[in-house]
């Protein structure tokens, strides 16, 4: 488990060195490790030991520490300023729009609406970006605020909306 995570480590160092976010480095590392570097750890065991066995503790620990941060980060107070409604309600529909409108640029599927529903979702890479943009200054409390509350109803609002589009759609 330790050179597994020693090597996303490096990956996610070399990514910010060559200027891109941490987050591309870690993808990156996820892309090249595979299962079948780690059959060989444990020839006892009657099931394999998998990479995401190996990763679990430490997804269980992290994650929830991550949304925290996130929420922490929100500033509630802004949500009463009009413009900032307006800009979150502006983002959402964008976001909503352009993800169920590129759902019909898929050739040979039958339901362009449900590919466009289901990339709808940002979870936490949208909040990721979000929060390298406000640690660099790029976004204000306001804006940072208006794109999590994107994130969030995007996030909550497409598993409804999926199930319903593929019980019409069928």
């Amino acid at each position: 488990m330790f050179v597994s995570y020693l090597f996303v480590m490096v990956m996610a160092w070399m990514a910010n060195l060559a200027g891109l976010a941490t987050i591309i480095g870690a993808f990156a590392a996820g892309l090249i490790l595979q299962d079948a570097y780690f059959e060989s750890w444990d020839d006892d065991r009657k099931c394999p030991v998998t990479i995401k066995d190996l990763i679990m503790p430490l997804e269980v620990i992290l994650v929830p520490i991550f949304f925290v941060l996130m929420g922490l980060q929100v500033k509630l107070e802004t949500f009463l300023q009009q413009e900032v409604v307006i800009l979150a309600a502006g983002l959402l529909v964008a976001a909503i729009l352009g993800k169920v409108l590129s759902g019909f640029g898929a050739f040979g599927v039958k339901n362009h609406m449900a590919i466009g529903i289901g990339m709808m979702p940002r979870g936490e890479v949208g909040l990721i970006f979000a929060a390298i943009g406000k640690s660099l200054g790029v976004l204000d409390d306001a804006l940072f605020s208006a794109v999590v509350l994107m994130v969030v109803v995007t996030t909550l609002l497409a598993p409804p909306l999926f199930k319903d589009c593929l019980k019409r759609c069928r």
